[in-house]
């Protein structure tokens, strides 16, 4: 096999450096991000972000979503989604209703409290996420947007 000219090794290994250098960035842009928004949405509202996000999914839809849905949109186990759920249960934000027939699935749906609630915070939330982002201009935000969308794709079809 032919070695490549070493200029082109050069590239590469720049590249992925740089490549490297861009991820570390993501993650620890999304960290701050997510951990600021964490913080405001436990002092304004006592609540956390997977409450928060259990919360977006159901508004999402209209008939609501079974147990299993929400954990593989969140990407977490059933057991996280199923303690989430039972104290968004006893705030009187969603409910739980059985599937017909399937004896073993559950429904979960927002409660026109959860849908109330839910709307004010989405509004606040919505805010705050702009705050934090204000240092990206508009017309810088929507290449990021693709480019990530393009990454998060190639991932998942290889």
């Amino acid at each position: 096999m032919a070695q490549a000219p070493s200029t082109r090794l050069a590239e590469n290994a720049e590249t992925r450096k740089t490549r490297l250098r861009l991820w570390l960035n993501i993650l620890r842009t999304a960290r701050t991000v997510e951990n600021a928004l964490r913080e405001e949405m436990r002092v304004s509202y006592d609540q956390t972000l997977p409450r928060f996000e259990i919360l977006a999914m159901l508004e999402r839809s209209e008939s609501g979503l079974r147990m299993s849905a929400l954990s593989e949109q969140l990407l977490v186990s059933n057991g996280n989604v199923t303690g989430i759920v039972e104290r968004l249960v006893q705030d009187g934000l969603v409910e739980r209703l059985p599937v017909p027939g399937d004896k073993r699935a559950t429904l979960v749906r927002l409660t026109h409290k959860g849908e109330a609630v839910f709307a004010e915070m989405a509004d606040v939330h919505e805010r705050w996420v702009n705050d934090l982002l204000r240092a990206v201009p508009p017309e810088t935000a929507q290449p990021l947007i693709d480019a990530l969308t393009t990454v998060r794709r190639q991932i998942q079809q290889d």
